[in-house]
């Protein structure tokens, strides 16, 4: 009689910010969201947006809207280095010299990822 040993079933790392996952952080509605934030970054977003960061929004949902399944998204340029965004977009990120390709992570939301990769 062999005995057959069951494999152990392999658990991913999931990411959570403030004991929530990102499924769950998606799903909230803007006001929800920013009771999570600090006060300087609630402060950021009961102030307004300006048209500048309205505008990279707009093309960054345009772009992941318009990305095949399965493919990587375009890359929005912008100037703006310390703006709340979207997970999950490729940014190129302008540092007086060059546009550096970013992609924005989970484990980056409320970082300035503007030297991140070099």
């Amino acid at each position: 009689m062999v005995e057959v040993e069951q494999k152990k079933k392999r658990t991913f790392w999931k990411f959570t910010s403030r004991s929530m996952d990102l499924d769950q952080l998606l799903d909230m509605s803007y006001k929800q969201l920013m009771q999570l934030y600090s006060a300087p970054h609630r402060g950021q977003l009961n102030r307004g947006l300006w048209h500048k960061q309205h505008s990279l929004l707009k093309h960054l949902r345009k772009a992941k809207k318009e990305a095949p399944p399965m493919e990587k998204l375009e890359v929005v340029k912008t100037r703006l280095w310390d703006m709340i965004i979207l997970v999950g977009n490729m940014v190129g990120v302008y540092n007086d010299k060059t546009f550096n390709q970013v992609e924005i992570k989970p484990e980056m939301i409320l970082l300035v990822y503007a030297g991140i990769y070099r």
